[in-house]
């Protein structure tokens, strides 16, 4: 009896001390696990195999890391990128720009500062970009803001600012909105100058950025379309001071802004032509007919009805001088002009024209030199004036008109003359708007 007792209590230590003991080894192969620590022996065929395969794969690993950053970075770097994948609300730069002196160099040339530095500070804007491009509730137009590069900066990288340029010879072909798209040529001398005395005269048009001058004025508008002040310090540092009537206020408490490129070549790379310029370009290069009766005011006039999309404009540019040339053989190349004009220069999704970014570089479709140059500026004793309507200042009129006209060069300089109008005395740009005459 007691036999059996003490078999079936040994039976029970004996399965309880081996309960014990298989946990005792699952903790013991836990805190070895814990600790163990990694061995390779190189002595072993399996270890050298699998570290071979290891640093195969990292050599590999990081070239193809290293070549994808820098596939990406010259990608965002490209005019492709800004102009057409990301950026896109910059349709209207970017098609501005395939038609400028500047067209062949990349975006980031003048918009991205050089160093490390520069590109973070892009890319991270251009974040903050990215984020109104999704939500679609960017500017339109859209307009540079005052954080862009200093002109210093990115018009000397290519341009040297002591080079003498002098005076050029230049025509500008123009036809008139009648009925015979009568043409009108302006042949002069235009005296841009220089501005550095070490390499020529101080004068011309560059004298506005010669280094012995500074020219500071004070704008009342986003776009320095209005300028009410303006001073002028000389090389002995004797400074003039210029103001219109109506500006009463402290220069002290505006903020005065000094002369630099941008401020007459606002439109460098960028530039949107008016629909009379671009006309006018098309019929000197016999893209358009101009023995078409009124083919620059009808296409002008097309082109400049108020549309609200692109493919709407395109149809009714096409409606339009169709029902004015029925011949298709006159209309179909004059519509595919009129609509090549149209998709380069006007982008109504974007809200852009040349109306909406002046070109200030002279002053024909915007008030341009005559910003300051009105006859308007004066010092405080009323004895000194900014010069205005002295034409002879910046240019010469070799000839106007055309044919036989053209031939009867004057040295000393025609007046200028309206062929079809009494006018003289004026600013051109209160009837050259750039679209249909006023």
């Amino acid at each position: 009896m007691w036999s059996h007792r003490f078999f079936l209590l040994g039976l029970a230590l004996t399965l309880f001390g081996a309960i014990l003991h298989k946990r005792e080894e699952r903790r013991a192969a836990k805190v070895e696990q814990k600790h163990r620590i990694l061995q390779i022996d190189l002595s072993r065929k399996r270890d050298r195999r699998i570290l071979a395969l290891f640093a195969f794969g990292a050599v590999g690993f990081l070239f193809l890391t290293a070549l994808g950053s820098y596939e990406t970075y010259q990608y965002t770097e490209s005019v492709d990128f800004c102009g057409k994948r990301c950026h896109v609300p910059m349709e209207p730069q970017f098609v501005a720009a395939q038609r400028t002196a500047p067209a062949q160099v990349a975006c980031v040339e003048c918009h991205v500062g050089p160093g490390a530095a520069a590109y973070f500070k892009t890319k991270l804007n251009g974040v903050k970009q990215l984020y109104h491009t999704v939500l679609v509730d960017f500017d339109r137009p859209i307009y540079i803001t005052d954080e862009r590069r200093p002109a210093q900066e990115v018009c000397l990288e290519c341009h040297w600012p002591k080079r003498y340029i002098g005076i050029l010879d230049r025509t500008y072909q123009h036809y008139l909105s009648d009925e015979a798209n009568t043409p009108f040529a302006v042949r002069l001398l235009l005296d841009v100058g220089g501005g550095d005395p070490s390499h020529g005269p101080v004068g011309g048009i560059h004298w506005h950025m010669s280094i012995v001058n500074k020219v500071e004025y004070i704008a009342t508008d986003a776009h320095a379309e209005t300028i009410p002040w303006v001073r002028v310090t000389d090389a002995q540092g004797q400074t003039t001071e210029y103001r219109t009537d109506d500006f009463k206020g402290d220069p002290s408490q505006h903020h005065i802004r000094r002369m630099d490129c941008l401020d007459c070549h606002s439109r460098p790379a960028h530039h949107v032509m008016p629909p009379n310029e671009a006309v006018d370009v098309a019929i000197a290069a016999g893209r358009i007919d101009a023995n078409l009766p009124f083919a620059k005011a009808k296409v002008v006039a097309a082109l400049t009805q108020p549309y609200t999309s692109k493919p709407e404009a395109l149809q009714a540019i096409a409606t339009s001088l169709r029902a004015a040339y029925p011949d298709a053989v006159q209309a179909d190349p004059l519509i595919a002009e009129a609509e090549a004009i149209y998709r380069q220069n006007f982008f109504p999704e974007m809200k852009t024209d040349w109306r909406t970014h002046p070109n200030n570089v002279g002053h024909k479709d915007w008030n341009g030199c005559f910003r300051c140059h009105d006859g308007n500026h004066k010092t405080s004793d009323g004895k000194k004036t900014i010069t205005a309507s002295d034409c002879n200042s910046c240019h010469l009129i070799l000839a106007q008109g055309t044919g036989e006209h053209l031939k009867k060069l004057n040295a000393d300089g025609y007046a200028f003359f309206h062929i079809d109008s009494e006018f003289s005395d004026f600013s051109c740009a209160m009837c050259h708007t750039g679209g249909p005459q006023k």
